[in-house]
């Protein structure tokens, strides 16, 4: 692994990726788990990583920057998911008279708010992002999608360890 390219690394990452969207996927549509918005927020964020790592794998860089670039913004998709993620785990542990009121359906918002607002709006948090749908060893839905995400991280790390080790690579000072 150590010796791995780039674009090993992201077929890696855009393969775990696939696997959480077809993990996700199978729950709503198969055993019946409507998202919430901060749901559906996690898979925005997953798909935005997948979408950095097929890009990365397509172009196969060898180059410093780019695959610094792609590196880094993946990183900071798997981690914005990965906060999100967070603040959904932190909304299931408040109780129950501190859960925010359920509001209304992010398809309606989207039709009808600015962006900026539906984004707000989401992060705030609603009574239904609160529900805990289930429980798999102990750990609910958003539990588990953060172990993906803090999994997934692990691919933007190892491609900026790879460039460090290439001898045609980036080198970091230290």
């Amino acid at each position: 692994m150590s010796e791995w390219s780039l674009r090993q690394w992201s077929l890696v990452g855009l393969g775990f990726c696939v696997l959480m969207m077809a993990v996700a996927l199978v729950l709503e549509h198969v055993v019946g788990l409507e998202p919430c918005p901060l749901c559906v927020f996690q898979r925005v964020a997953v798909i935005a990583a997948g979408v950095v790592f097929a890009i990365a794998a397509m172009h196969g860089p060898e180059g410093r920057l780019a695959g610094a670039v792609y590196s880094i913004v993946a990183a900071i998709a798997v981690l914005a998911g990965a906060g999100l993620a967070m603040r959904h785990l932190w909304l299931q542990s408040l109780p129950a008279d501190q859960v925010p009121s359920c509001g209304p359906g992010l398809d309606y918002m989207v039709d009808i708010l600015p962006l900026s607002q539906v984004v707000s709006m989401v992060l705030t948090g609603s009574g239904e992002c609160a529900e805990v749908g289930g429980r798999l060893l102990g750990l609910s839905l958003p539990g588990w999608t953060l172990i993906g995400f803090v999994v997934l991280l692990v691919v933007p790390i190892a491609m900026l360890t790879t460039l460090r080790r290439s001898s045609t690579g980036y080198r970091w000072n230290g």
